[in-house]
């Protein structure tokens, strides 16, 4: 089993991946967290903000591959602002609730940051 790369973070800022329609959107990040997953290419976190939290709650199409992903020791930050914001604080179903704070020490630390 591989480590995550502590040296890269990668930032989720949209309900999806791309600019496409949001089926499509959500079919790309399904696909490509479960490359990262099968391929053991380990992120050390995983950033969620703005529309990016609706990944992490009920009804989120990726939840199988951010749990496989967290279970690998990849952190997974969640914006609470964003939760807050869209109602979605109880729905929380992977990953740590925390603040900017966190997502910007993040960052910090990180050499690569990748924001998809």
């Amino acid at each position: 089993m591989s480590i995550p790369d502590y040296e890269t973070v990668i930032l989720v800022t949209r309900n999806g991946m791309g600019d496409a329609d949001l089926p499509l959107q959500q079919k790309l990040i399904q696909t490509y967290l479960k490359l990262l997953d099968e391929n053991n290419i380990l992120p050390a976190a995983i950033c969620f903000y703005t529309d990016g939290v609706k990944l992490v709650v009920d009804g989120s199409p990726v939840l199988e591959q951010l749990k496989a992903l967290e279970t690998k020791g990849v952190r997974l930050i969640l914006c609470s602002n964003c939760l807050n914001y869209f109602g979605l604080a109880e729905q929380v179903q992977v990953g740590i609730v925390g603040g900017m704070t966190d997502i910007i020490e993040a960052q910090r630390r990180a050499a690569k940051v990748i924001s998809i």
